[in-house]
């Protein structure tokens, strides 16, 4: 049976008996009530086939199975999904940026945020992690400090208590306290792995490198954990190397008519000058799009967009206000460069965000501590 990234988290905190989460994995009961699910920002289920020398133990996990994310296949929408349990129509994470709805075409950046947006306003799901710690499970977020106190942590990872660490061994030591209680869940990320991925592309030195440090923190921390640990090991995408830019409106009509793109290259909200705002409109500029990109893209207006369940079956009215007019996705190896960001996002080697198997089919892979 295909599992879908909104299972995973649903499916453990069901294993610690929290009451209305479902077990969708049929995994059962926790073995020693204590659950770690370790997040590796990037890493495709793709690559951990591909370069599995390079990371020897968690390659020996036993493999769960392959995971669908949400679209797009991005870190934003792909967190929010896991730690609420629902799709990206329900929780309104669309993608890492969108168009602020009424605020004058202002973009809101969902990994670095806006003071002048509110979190839990922006992403009022609540999440599991608020629910089992009103259950009295400790939950616990160990991840870089610099994240602690960011607006995309207050509104996708609220309730769980925060544990910042920058370096391994505190990572280790912090994850280790954060497993001490019964039953605890504890949420481990790392995304060095993205990093290299974005710069230099998978597969390049600097991926493998962080791979293998990856691995290296992976085979400490076991050493550290409690007995009947069980162990999670997923992430939120996978990731392509560009080999064709294509900057919109440079050489190219494609800019015409937008007022503000947003989203990545990979994956492009488009919103409409707000004297074009009609679904004929719309229909013209996605026949545009069409016409000029061919098969380098897949493009949905709104409305194409909610009847093909894009972002899931249920849209809810945030969720409606926050889409793209047009949504344009990139195929093969394509990417869509914002000419105001060519620089920055040109210089970038991998992408991720889109459609393909690649973005977005990540592994998920367990074990139970002796």
């Amino acid at each position: 049976m295909p599992v879908h990234l909104s299972q995973i988290t649903p499916s453990i905190f069901a294993s610690l008996s929290l009451d209305g989460a479902q077990d969708f994995l049929g995994i059962g009961e926790s073995p020693g009530g204590r659950e770690l699910l370790f997040l590796i920002d990037g890493l495709g289920a793709d690559a951990i086939e591909k370069y599995a020398e390079f990371a020897p133990a968690i390659s020996r996990l036993h493999k769960f199975g392959k995971v669908r994310t949400s679209f797009p296949s991005t870190t934003a929408t792909s967190l929010a999904t896991l730690t609420t349990g629902e799709l990206p129509g329900v929780h309104g994470m669309l993608g890492y940026t969108v168009q602020v709805p009424r605020s004058g075409g202002r973009i809101l950046n969902a990994l670095k945020w806006d003071e002048r947006v509110d979190p839990i306003n922006w992403q009022s799901v609540p999440t599991l992690f608020e629910k089992a710690a009103q259950a009295e499970i400790s939950v616990s977020h160990v991840a870089a400090k610099r994240y602690e106190n960011s607006g995309f942590t207050r509104a996708v990872f609220r309730g769980a208590q925060y544990l910042g660490a920058n370096v391994v061994p505190d990572l280790i030591a912090q994850t280790k306290a954060s497993l001490k209680a019964t039953p605890s869940f504890t949420y481990l990320y790392v995304n060095d792995l993205d990093v290299a991925g974005h710069s230099d592309g998978v597969g390049s030195d600097k991926w493998i490198a962080a791979l293998a440090l990856i691995d290296s923190l992976y085979v400490a921390l076991v050493k550290e954990l409690p007995s009947k640990t069980r162990i999670w090991l997923t992430a939120d995408h996978g990731m392509i190397s560009a080999d064709k830019k294509i900057v919109i409106g440079v050489d190219n009509p494609l800019a015409d008519g937008i007022a503000v793109i947003a989203g990545e290259p990979r994956a492009r909200h488009l919103y409409l000058d707000s004297a074009r705002d009609s679904e004929f409109a719309r229909n013209d500029v996605a026949e545009l799009w069409r016409e000029f990109l061919k098969d380098d893209v897949e493009v949905f207006t709104r409305e194409e967009a909610i009847a093909a369940s894009l972002f899931g079956e249920v849209i809810s009215q945030e969720a409606f206000d926050r889409m793209g007019e047009v949504i344009v996705i990139a195929q093969k190896n394509v990417v869509l460069i914002d000419a105001d960001r060519e620089v920055k996002e040109g210089a970038m080697v991998g992408h991720h965000g889109g459609n393909s198997e690649i973005e977005s089919q990540v592994p998920l892979l367990t074990t139970t501590l002796n």
